[in-house]
């Protein structure tokens, strides 16, 4: 893009008082949100930027019934010079476009995207968080919102963006975690959705995730349909350091593909460290178990960064990787890794970061 696109600004008149301490994950909201409108007669028309408030929605609009719904996660990072940068903003674009496509969406054009994320930065760059490990979280979200009850795709859509000030998705922040495999929910489907960032994905994911934490346990590692090859493990993707390579489930149309995801195994590359993406089966992860050739397990994702496993429990059967301090060397040094590329603290040798 040459140039940056002049969206017309609507400054707030009650600006909110910003928080302060442990900001924990979705709670608090910025002042302003972006937003852009399509009709099909029109094109998409009246992108702004306006003060956060709530949106009019016609009863019978299609993201109600039928579900027309998608969103991605990113963040905005202030660095150590004071510069704010987006993280792989093109990445979320194409994979936006990718599940518009597949939920007969119409897809803003990549400028109204790209250009009115950094335009909402900009305006709301005092809720930029200036402490490492926090970041301006940003939500770009598609709705459908034509008001029709025949079942077909609609022909009005409202793209938005709201911006949230976040510390860590999970309490343990950096620590290890405990995860439940599932065996009666699946996440997805062969030709289903698991492969976009749909709403729809989340809402059936709900049940799982509660009944785990009921049992203690932070998160699902979710397996296919015959429950017997791994697919990810809660919202993230999921690597398992075995014999000194990462393993990863390969893309197979049920998985996300997720951006950090995406940096981590260039990440691992660049330190030299084996990838390998490919259908891993549940057996062959307690067999590198009891073998103790499975070190380390861990989830990445845009909300947690990197989350290290510490315990996967399957029915009567657990597998514990948190051996203490020198548990995670490799999740860690990852973690690191790329939260000082965020920060400026480490190059950006693969042009991640787009400056506000």
């Amino acid at each position: 893009m040459n140039q940056t696109i002049p969206f017309h600004v609507t400054k707030t008149s009650q600006p909110k008082t910003k928080p302060t301490g442990d900001l924990g994950f979705g709670v608090y909201f910025s002042d302003h949100i972006f937003v852009s409108d399509f009709k099909r007669k029109n094109g998409w028309f009246n992108s702004e930027i306006i003060p956060y408030s709530d949106f009019r929605l016609d009863p019978s609009a299609s993201v109600l019934h039928y579900g027309q719904a998608l969103f991605e996660g990113m963040k905005a990072f202030k660095q150590k010079n004071g510069d704010t940068v987006i993280f792989r903003p093109q990445f979320n674009y194409q994979r936006m476009k990718q599940g518009a496509e597949r939920l007969c969406m119409e897809m803003p054009s990549e400028e109204i995207f790209t250009e009115g994320i950094k335009a909402l930065v900009r305006v709301d760059n005092d809720w930029v968080p200036q402490q490492k490990g926090s970041s301006l979280y940003l939500r770009p979200t598609l709705i459908g919102v034509e008001g029709f009850l025949g079942v077909r795709p609609s022909d009005e859509y409202k793209f938005f963006v709201i911006a949230s000030p976040v510390s860590s998705y999970y309490k343990e922040g950096i620590g290890p975690v405990k995860i439940w495999v599932e065996e009666k929910y699946v996440r997805a489907a062969p030709g289903g959705l698991g492969a976009t960032k749909a709403a729809a994905n989340y809402a059936g994911s709900l049940k799982a995730a509660y009944e785990a934490k009921q049992k203690g346990y932070a998160q699902v590692l979710w397996l296919d349909v015959n429950h017997e090859y791994i697919e990810e493990v809660g919202t993230m993707n999921v690597f398992f350091i075995i014999n000194g390579e990462a393993h990863t489930p390969s893309l197979e149309g049920t998985i996300l593909a997720g951006g950090v995801r995406n940096s981590i195994i260039q990440v691992l590359k660049d330190k030299n460290i084996p990838v390998i993406e490919r259908k891993i089966k549940w057996s062959e992860i307690e067999d590198s178990y009891q073998k103790g050739t499975l070190t380390e397990a861990f989830g990445t994702g845009t909300a947690a960064v990197i989350t290290p496993i510490g315990q996967l429990t399957r029915g009567t059967h657990q597998i514990s990787l948190d051996k203490g301090a020198d548990s995670f060397k490799v999740a860690r040094d990852l973690y690191t890794t790329i939260t000082s590329i965020q920060s400026g603290e480490l190059p950006d040798k693969h042009d991640w970061l787009v400056k506000v």
